[in-house]
């Protein structure tokens, strides 16, 4: 496969799962985070580090917005809930052994 067309096709995939994760707010991050390993803050950062790659200034703020599709106070605001014991128990046991 052609560098071009993978790169596209890499791209799509990334646009999909930023879709789904904008229309999945009842997912929350710690139980990406529990399940994955990764959350839609990581997906952010990571976007903002390959932005830096690239020579694009982008701050966490303006990643986290690409991904949330709205500004993360907000998001916050309307779909996050509090974690429970057993969320948070499962992460800090995860954490424990990354």
């Amino acid at each position: 496969m052609q560098d071009p067309t993978k790169t596209e096709l890499e791209a799509a995939a990334f646009r999909r799962l930023v879709q789904h994760l904008q229309e999945r707010t009842d997912v929350q991050n710690i139980d990406l985070m529990n399940l994955a390993g990764f959350c839609r803050n990581c997906l952010s950062r990571w976007y903002q580090e390959a932005a830096s790659e690239q020579g694009v200034d982008m701050t966490k703020d303006s990643a986290r917005e690409v991904v949330y599709g709205m500004p993360y106070d907000q998001w916050k605001a309307n779909y996050q809930t509090d974690a429970s014991d057993a969320q948070q128990a499962t992460f800090s046991q995860q954490a424990k052994h990354d």
